[in-house]
């Protein structure tokens, strides 16, 4: 993912993270992820593919032509978007000879073990790496040549992901139109490849980054999917509330704007970071979860945007893994859904099927206090469980079952645990300002079981499971509600 784009802007039970590209209930429509390495104690590809494919995932989209990864996917049938760095595509682009031999060497040894579906050449170019935009399109050409040449042009297709800071004017979204600079000379001819191939068009939309820039004139909620008043398109009267679909529809009107009103859209990166610095603003593990299920939710319902309603809008989630060695504000680092040893951030229905399965080991979640939370931050979290919360802390007290090891990470642990396992280990329940974390790891020790290891052994965990996945939406927002009272209560 590029940096967060500040673009001016006129104008998420189940337990664990079954992730991404689940089938979406109408044919055709996905939700994806991205899989990026630049973090340390990453798993091996081999682990991601088997874990991946144990969550049922479908559709992964790769920055690059990473060898073992590629191997690692042979067999697995997940269909995979490889990339062309952006420091390569002048290299790569020089010839129909350089692009046949990159296909060659890159794409097609692969095939048909593993199921590469598609090439993106570069990623925001016209926006972050302008020294390559005469040659993006030629590129992209010399690319598609090579397919043909091959006979993969029917299998694989080539688009370029873009940034929403590309779009001027994007509210109201019918009079969005793409940065003069590059409207004619640059998308006109990439419109037209993408219509001539039966491609789409990519874009990456990083709904906190317009929020920052303009929570003046925009609530949270706007950003969130959460109800709201909303905005109307003053030449269209069409209301938007949310900004996901705002752009998606700033981005059809600069399409429609250069006579392409044929073309769908792919997000080819979208997400929301689960910590970040302390200037962040609107940066926390609730609003990631929040964000991307209410995300996944709306793309798998098929909901169209007001300009478009129904179409399909295939989304690709950033990013399945925290990546720690990314430049950058920590939000960088931390838009993973899960951590590098493959626990969830935060738990996240994305499936609205009820069919979840963790790291593989085990369908159970346990709420404990995260590594690194200090003292003091655990004890007010302790507090406020055990008192508002109305977690259940018998057990922690002195001479009871859980009361050692005494210490003050213990005991939140177990209250955590308690609060979360009475709300149904709902969506927010266990996070506390950041302080906890869901996993699939008993911490149930000697006498000491866990609330959620009780629940468990009395219902049964597919029961427990089912529960969690039969929340109504109406649940599910209060939820949501509750647990911005817990950020708010201590």
């Amino acid at each position: 993912m590029a940096s967060l784009r500040l673009v001016s802007f006129q104008g998420t039970l189940l337990r664990a993270l079954g992730l991404l590209a689940i089938s979406a209930f109408v044919a055709g429509t996905f939700v994806g992820v991205n899989y990026g390495t630049d973090g340390d104690n990453l798993p091996t590809p081999q682990q991601v593919v088997d874990f991946m494919k144990k969550q049922g995932i479908s559709q992964v989209r790769i920055f690059d032509t990473n060898a073992a990864i590629l191997q690692a996917f042979a067999g697995s049938n997940i269909q995979i978007i490889v990339g062309i760095p952006n420091e390569e595509i002048l290299s790569v682009g020089q010839s129909n000879a350089t692009a046949a031999n990159w296909v060659k060497k890159n794409v097609a040894i692969y095939l048909p073990s593993t199921n590469i579906t598609g090439i993106a050449v570069g990623s925001e170019v016209l926006t972050d790496y302008t020294t390559a935009a005469s040659v993006l399109v030629p590129t992209m050409k010399y690319i598609y040549a090579a397919l043909v040449a091959a006979n993969l042009d029917s299998q694989i297709k080539v688009s370029t992901p873009h940034a929403t800071s590309l779009m001027l004017d994007s509210f109201p979204p019918s009079q969005a139109f793409f940065n003069q600079t590059y409207a004619k000379s640059v998308m006109q001819p990439l419109l037209d490849f993408l219509s001539q191939t039966g491609s789409y068009f990519m874009l990456n939309i990083y709904p906190l980054a317009l929020y920052q820039q303009n929570r003046q004139v925009m609530s949270i909620d706007f950003a969130l999917f959460r109800p709201n008043t909303g905005a109307v398109d003053s030449n269209t009267n069409l209301l938007y509330n949310n900004v996901f679909d705002s752009m998606l529809d700033a981005a059809f009107s600069a399409m429609a704007a250069l006579n392409h009103s044929d073309l769908s859209i792919v997000v080819s990166e979208s997400g929301w970071p689960s910590r970040g610095d302390m200037n962040e603003v609107g940066v926390s593990s609730d609003n990631a979860e929040t964000y991307n299920s209410n995300l996944v939710k709306h793309v798998l319902n098929n909901t169209g945007t007001p300009q478009k309603p129904g179409i399909s809008v295939n989304t690709y989630i950033y990013e399945i893994f925290n990546e720690d060695r990314r430049e950058g504000a920590t939000s960088e680092k931390n838009y993973g859904v899960f951590y590098p040893d493959m626990t969830p951030v935060y738990a996240l229905d994305i499936t609205g099927t009820g069919a979840v399965n963790t790291n593989g080991t085990s369908n159970r979640t346990w709420c404990v206090a995260k590594l690194g939370a200090s003292d003091t931050s655990l004890q007010a979290a302790l507090d406020f469980a055990c008192g508002q919360g109305n977690a259940s802390c018998a057990a922690i007290q002195p001479g009871q079952s859980c009361f050692n090891p005494n210490t003050v990470r213990s005991h939140a642990s177990y209250a955590f645990d308690s609060y979360y396992q009475k709300q149904g280990m709902s969506p927010g329940s266990c996070d506390f300002r950041g302080v906890a974390t869901v996993t699939t790891t008993d911490p149930s020790y000697g006498q000491c079981l866990f609330p959620s290891s009780i629940q468990a052994n009395q219902t049964g965990a597919g029961n427990v499971k089912n529960n969690a996945a039969g929340l109504s939406t109406a649940s599910f927002i209060s939820s949501m509600s509750l647990s911005l009272f817990v950020l708010m209560s201590f």
